[in-house]
């Protein structure tokens, strides 16, 4: 059985697994509204309760997330199975509510998170998107503001241009504000973009990469496109990210499971092994049962060779972006969308 590997998330010196726990696929579902293919509490404790046997120590979830409640299960499930608080580092994330990340929103959204995961600080707190109607200025003086009141230690960022997150993390530097020290993007062996720009931004301000999205909403963990599944078969987020471009990424797919094959694992193994290798910290994996979870941390075992990592990677061909929001009345001229609220 593979052991749990653990590194630094950036500069903020906290120590995470090398695996980051989803929390999308958890909540209360609500017929007609968002994801339908989440899971229950008892569901929910089941996953957490292996994921934390198996030395995972990092959740990741938004208050958004089946309208709040995936922070409720989260937080039930940890008391539940008796979790010490410290043991484990929580993140949430912020703007797609009201107010998006203004300073008012934020000091409102972060109280709800707080009570919804049943804890008085957040680990880590995200900023889902980039807010193009409130200042910098304004959203990073008030998430500096949760650090130095001790609701939040450290700030991550997701989905964006790499102009806008370097744009941030210089106003915070100048002002003597906390600067982000994680990144979700979007990233994996189908969506290589953020390697133009995003990545080595980061890698200049010892930012960590916690992508999500890491098996590509499942196209890497089969050989065939689409599956017999709940989330294939009314997950109109995930067809939009990524079924445009489904002839050009199945020679990749392919490649994926040759590579699999020759190591006598799971698909799913190799596209985690992949990330591991091109330098991200944690990927976060959705796990819907108990068993992906072992699924996931037995991937610290695969060590993918150089020539394997090319080979993989050769079939890339440049995608329209997926992830970063477009200035508004934009979005045709960026060709980047809204339809991922990862």
């Amino acid at each position: 059985m593979a052991t749990m590997q653990y590194a630094k998330l950036g500069h903020s010196g906290i120590e995470v697994s090398k695996i980051c726990l989803g929390g999308m696929s958890f909540g209360r579902v609500t017929e007609g509204v968002g994801h339908q293919w989440l899971i229950d509490q008892a569901g929910t404790t089941a996953v957490i309760k292996r994921a934390v046997e198996q030395g995972v120590t990092f959740i990741d979830t938004a208050n958004t997330y089946a309208g709040g409640t995936s922070e409720e299960y989260i937080g039930h499930a940890l008391r539940e199975l008796g979790v010490p608080r410290e043991q484990m580092v929580l993140a949430s994330k912020v703007y797609f509510n009201e107010g998006r990340l203004s300073r008012e929103a934020i000091n409102r959204e972060i109280d709800g998170t707080l009570k919804r995961l049943g804890t008085d600080h957040l680990d880590l707190y995200i900023i889902h998107r980039f807010d193009y109607d409130t200042p910098i200025e304004e959203t990073m003086e008030a998430l500096d503001g949760l650090v130095r009141a001790g609701k939040v230690r450290a700030l991550g960022a997701s989905a964006m241009y790499a102009y806008q997150f370097h744009n941030m993390q210089v106003v915070a530097e100048q002002n003597g504000w906390t600067t982000f020290t994680s990144m979700q993007c979007h990233y994996n062996l189908l969506y290589r973009e953020d390697e133009r720009e995003m990545i080595p931004v980061c890698r200049q301000f010892d930012v960590a990469l916690t992508p999500y999205s890491p098996l590509a909403s499942g196209h890497l963990t089969r050989p065939t496109w689409d599956a017999a599944s709940k989330r294939s078969e009314t997950d109109t987020v995930m067809r939009n990210k990524y079924d445009a471009d489904r002839e050009r990424d199945m020679p990749i797919v392919k490649r994926v499971a040759e590579v699999a094959e020759r190591h006598g694992v799971p698909m799913a193994q190799v596209a985690l092994a992949w990330h591991w290798a091109r330098g991200v910290v944690a990927p976060i994996v959705g796990c819907s049962k108990p068993e992906r979870v072992d699924d996931a941390v037995a991937a610290l075992d695969v060590v993918l060779t150089p020539d394997e990592i090319a080979y993989l990677e050769d079939p890339y061909v440049a995608h329209e972006l997926v992830g970063p929001l477009a200035r508004p009345g934009e979005k045709e001229l960026a060709g980047t969308t809204d339809l991922n609220k990862k």
